[in-house]
């Protein structure tokens, strides 16, 4: 049966090589079932609940793409975004989580039309690449910053607005010691190796004091959704503050999901002849739906997974893969306890790394035509100085644009590129 569903023989695959390719993909994105609710219950929200939206939305995303586009890609929510949610939108911004639960839901309905009308695509192709790759790179190093304030190692400085902290604290020590194994256990080409970071730099940190262990059973029942399930706030839907944190969340899951499946396409050489992915819109499908229902769970947007690229590596070519994946998601649900004791510090070093993965697009961007090169890198600089993601993303567009119109390069620009300008233009006078 498994056979005629994920055509494994076709595809040249076994069902023991798909099931060990699923393992692999969830063990390399599995830090993200301790990471989420990290990340977004510092805007207020219900930690054991957030873990509960997480593996769920993961489970339902993945197990869409795993039967319908049959792709071997995994879908969680995804990093970046869920640090615009909580540290831009609420922190900086100064909305309610709701607020923030509200533009994400939106923008999993807008994903379902735009989906079916294959409209994504066009938009897409409207956005210079430089800048695709720039927002990549920028949210790495927000990522990063994040992490390792988490962990005590960078904080405030009166004298210099940031500096570093107390290195010899039990919480940097931890934070610390679990970069430097993870990054040696990536290195070595250790699968899972983040997971495996974070789980010795939880235990560590248990006689530091740096991690509380949990009272009661370690296997139980998953926590209540309720706290968070269906926490809508329609009253400032048309409100401009809304527009801009919408298209933020549009923008950046549309480019980290479309750059995912390509990518990860292309290393699994299943590209066709035009550098199609197969299935894409059934793939894209996978996201919108996630997106839509995480909204209602509770948390950020769902996008497609990097990690992805580990199971291809072990030779996942079928929606098996993201079956097996999907289902170990599930199985997660059950063990919330020990997922929830994760502490900060020992999820730094993911954070830390994971912004270092998403560094590698700046390779793509032409630093020869500064009118390329120039946006990116404010791109890039904005986002962690400014600690928002929305004011890197307005900056390189208006730089990219402004440059392109002053330099005699106008046919670079499309329509919607001098529409978005015109838009972040009036954000800075309204």
């Amino acid at each position: 049966m498994l056979n005629r569903i994920f055509k494994l023989n076709e595809n040249k695959t076994t069902v023991k090589t798909e099931i060990l390719a699923g393992i692999t993909t969830f063990m390399t994105m599995a830090y993200i079932l301790a990471v989420n609710p990290d990340i977004l219950s510092a805007t207020g929200m219900d930690k054991s609940a957030l873990f509960t939206a997480t593996a769920l939305s993961a489970f339902v995303a993945t197990l869409v793409m795993a039967l319908v586009a049959r792709l071997p890609f995994a879908l969680a929510p995804g990093m970046g975004l869920n640090a615009f949610f909580a540290f831009t939108v609420v922190l900086g911004m100064g909305h309610s989580w709701q607020f923030a639960l509200t533009a994400v839901f939106i923008e999993g309905i807008l994903f379902l039309i735009l989906t079916a009308f294959n409209i994504r695509e066009l938009i897409v192709n409207a956005i210079p690449l430089s800048v695709k790759h720039a927002v990549s790179a920028g949210i790495g190093l927000f990522i990063a910053f994040i992490g390792l304030q988490n962990a005590g190692i960078i904080v405030n400085n009166d004298a210099t607005l940031v500096g570093l902290g107390d290195v010899n604290s039990p919480v940097a020590l931890v934070a610390l010691g679990g970069i430097v194994l993870t990054a040696v256990l990536l290195a070595l080409k250790v699968k899972g190796s983040l997971l495996v970071g974070i789980f010795v730099a939880t235990v560590v940190g248990i006689p530091l004091g740096v991690t509380h262990l949990p009272e009661g059973k370690l296997i139980d029942v998953p926590p209540s959704l309720s706290p968070i399930f269906f926490k809508f706030e329609f009253s400032q839907i048309f409100t401009f503050d809304m527009l801009v944190v919408l298209f933020t969340f549009l923008f950046v899951d549309m480019f980290d999901t479309v750059g995912t499946l390509v990518g990860v396409s292309s290393k699994a050489n299943m590209l066709d002849k035009e550098g199609r992915v197969p299935r894409v819109k059934q793939a894209l499908f996978a996201d919108s739906i996630g997106t839509t229902l995480g909204a209602i769970f509770g948390t950020s947007t769902v996008t497609t997974y990097v990690e992805s690229a580990s199971g291809v590596a072990e030779g996942g070519k079928t929606g098996l893969t993201s079956l097996t994946t999907a289902i170990l998601f599930l199985i997660a649900l059950f063990f919330a306890p020990l997922f929830i004791m994760v502490p900060p510090a020992a999820t730094a070093a993911a954070l830390v790394l994971v912004g270092f993965f998403m560094m590698s697009p700046i390779q793509k961007i032409n630093f020869d035509d500064f009118t390329e090169a120039i946006p990116a890198f404010i791109t890039i600089i904005i986002m962690p100085l400014s600690y928002s993601i929305a004011d890197g993303i307005v900056f390189g567009m208006l730089s990219y644009v402004l440059l392109k119109l002053l330099s005699g390069k106008i046919r670079a620009l499309s329509p919607v590129m001098i529409v978005l300008a015109v838009l972040f233009i009036l954000k800075f006078f309204i």
